[in-house]
């Protein structure tokens, strides 16, 4: 059932907008087609010197040599010599020419299908990537980053490989099967009967492998996304696993998600397995009925052309034989990794077709928000955009530019849901929300999210060092606007503890760092936006209470116009505040200070007096120990 839900839908026009990642590759891509068809020319002309050297050069019979080139009944003649050494070098010196002309032919289209395929990957990635940067929250939350990270890897290098494979061999096997059959047709129209018996089996060999590869090849990839997660999360959590233990658990989970896509991919590929030495087969036999059957008729001719086939016309015959039936083989290659990536593809121009559902209105209008008052009117949301499922409920809230809000609620109670509305994170379902006085919709969002510094729950530091870390929050921030923003964070005396201050390398995620320190650099890094709103989404959990009140003191005194919403477990964090919301099951339970809810609100008293209890519980105990 999973695995229906998960399937990507066809590909609507698919090949259009992979074609147009093309772009300035094109003249690559035709270029290769082009060299590839003089490249096959040359080749298909080759076999009709070596029949020139033996009938004509190693004839005991004939005092004149005359170079002939044999169309069915039509003669072209070329030259004509009394001296049969020199005859055999000239016929030997264009044939090493053409093969010389095929082979530098065949090299430039390589290096230029190479070019188109990787500069067509490149643009295929990069838009790919564009789109997955420009998804809003809610489309994020339909792919999981294992399952993105896979398309723009795996998936853009299948398509790769056949792209190269559609401008090169897609060209060169057709090309060569019709140059080929029509030049052995010429040489004897009833030996090649038997291509009307063998392309047949064939072409319906391969209809049928077609059939029944693609969808064990798209249900490997989806199983490969599994892995790629299993992988990511293992990676990501390594110290907690380490710490508990588990690693055990997880190299089983790994090799048993590893193990499905090994199986499901020989159930795939076994089909070619098999099809090839069938092919193989067919191509053998076919060798072998030409050998028998034009053998007869050189000893019937007495290899004379007038009665029958030469044995040069038997030689350039099974040179011909055996380009048509390599070409066809090459067709069954490309047609079986085509059919591999249309899985690729499908998945691919599932991201390209996802429809963005946050972008700037057509109305949008080029304007920052002056000042951080924020209004909630009558705002109802839903992830799944139902009435019937309401995450948020009758929100009517209004804070002032400049206050501070704290946010208090039990878990689940929708408080980051909340805040993600401000910077349009997501859209209302019902009402509005509007910051400066103006509806966010009305903003162009990077105008709208440039005056939001908002920090996450789950804090993101970057590899570098502290320094380009911080730079996030503004480019063009002077040491002094870093340092100014790191005090108020209470991050500039430990980032100046280590030996390289702010140049110091985080490593990937910020791993050097405790998670405490993590949070406040995160808080830095949206001061220096010197933002109209501030967010801190649960920022500051990980350090301890004396920090935690330096924080807020340091926003309060070098941010004091700004407009800051707290949300916090411990009420500690926010029972300064101008007003405290309670939140309660998508709802506004109670809105007030600090002594105004402790009279009047239940939920704020159960928690803090829970709070208190815990912390004289700690008391105690340290006095006893």
């Amino acid at each position: 059932m999973e695995e229906k839900k998960n399937k990507a839908p066809k590909a609507k026009g698919g090949l259009r907008k992979l074609a147009s990642c093309v772009g300035e590759y094109k003249a690559a891509a035709v270029w290769t087609s082009v060299l590839v068809a003089i490249e096959v020319l040359f080749e298909v002309f080759i076999p009709l010197i070596m029949a020139q050297i033996v009938d004509v050069g190693m004839s005991d019979k004939l005092s004149v040599f005359e170079f002939v080139l044999q169309f069915g009944s039509v003669s072209i003649p070329v030259f004509s010599m009394t001296n049969r050494t020199l005859f055999i070098v000239i016929c030997g010196v264009l044939m090493v020419a053409m093969a010389l002309i095929s082979l530098l032919c065949g090299a430039l289209s390589a290096k230029l299908a190479a070019t188109a395929s990787t500069g067509f990957a490149s643009n295929l990635r990069r838009k790919l990537f564009y789109k997955v940067e420009n998804f809003s929250f809610s489309n994020l939350d339909r792919f999981n980053t294992a399952n993105l990270v896979t398309r723009l890897t795996t998936d853009v290098t299948n398509m790769q490989n056949s792209f190269m494979m559609i401008i090169r061999i897609l060209v060169r096997a057709p090309f060569m099967l019709i140059l080929s059959l029509v030049m052995s047709i010429t040489i004897s129209p009833k030996l090649s009967i038997i291509f009307a018996v063998v392309l047949p089996v064939l072409l319906i060999g391969l209809a049928i492998g077609i059939k029944v590869i693609f969808p064990r090849f798209e249900k490997m990839l989806y199983k490969y996304d599994d892995m790629n997660e299993s992988t990511q999360e293992n990676l990501i959590g390594i110290r907690a696993v380490k710490a508990y233990v588990r690693e055990d658990n997880e190299i089983r989970k790994f090799k048993k998600v590893s193990e499905t896509v090994q199986k499901l991919q020989f159930s795939a590929e076994k089909i070619i397995v098999i099809a090839f030495p069938f092919m193989q087969i067919l191509v053998y036999a076919c060798i072998i009925c030409i050998v028998f059957f034009g053998g007869k008729d050189i000893i019937a001719s007495g290899d004379n052309p007038a009665l029958g086939m030469t044995t040069g016309d038997l030689t350039a015959f099974l040179n011909y034989v055996m380009q048509i039936l390599m070409s066809l083989m090459m067709v069954a290659m490309v047609f079986i990794t085509i059919v591999m990536s249309r899985a690729s593809m499908d998945r691919i121009v599932e991201v390209l077709d996802e429809k963005i559902d946050i972008e700037d209105d057509e109305n949008a209008k080029d304007i920052f928000p002056e000042n951080g008052s924020i209004d909630f009117d009558n705002v109802d949301f839903s992830y799944k955009k139902s009435a019937d499922v309401l995450n948020l409920e009758n929100i009517d809230l209004h804070i002032k530019s400049g206050e501070t809000i704290g946010v208090i609620g039990g878990t689940g109670s929708a408080k980051t849901t909340l805040v993600q509305l401000i910077p349009r994170l997501y859209d209302v379902f019902d009402g509005s929300v509007k910051v400066g006085g103006v509806d966010v919709r009305d903003y162009k969002i990077e105008n709208l999210r440039g005056a939001i510094g908002m920090v996450l729950q789950k804090n993101v530091l970057f590899s570098g060092t502290i320094k380009q870390n911080l730079l996030w929050g503004n480019p063009d921030a002077t040491d002094e606007e870093i340092y100014h923003a790191a005090t108020a964070a209470q991050a500039h005396d430990f980032v100046m503890s280590f030996p390289k201050g702010y140049d110091t390398d985080l490593g990937q995620g910020g791993v050097n760092v405790s998670g405490g320190q993590k949070q406040r650099l995160c808080i830095a890094r949206a001061l220096l936006k010197h933002p109209k709103i501030m967010i801190l989404d649960d920022s500051t959990s990980a350090v301890d209470t004396a920090t935690d009140a330096s924080i807020r003191a340091g926003l309060k005194k070098e941010f004091g116009d700004t407009t800051v919403i707290i949300i916090a477990q411990r009420i500690s964090s926010v029972e300064d505040a101008d007003r405290i919301i309670v939140m309660n099951d998508g709802k506004i339970d109670a809105i007030g200070t600090h002594e105004e809810l402790l009279a009047t609100n239940d939920i704020y008293r159960d928690v803090y007096q829970s709070q208190q209890k815990g912390s004289a519980d700690d008391g105690e105990v340290n006095e006893n120990a």
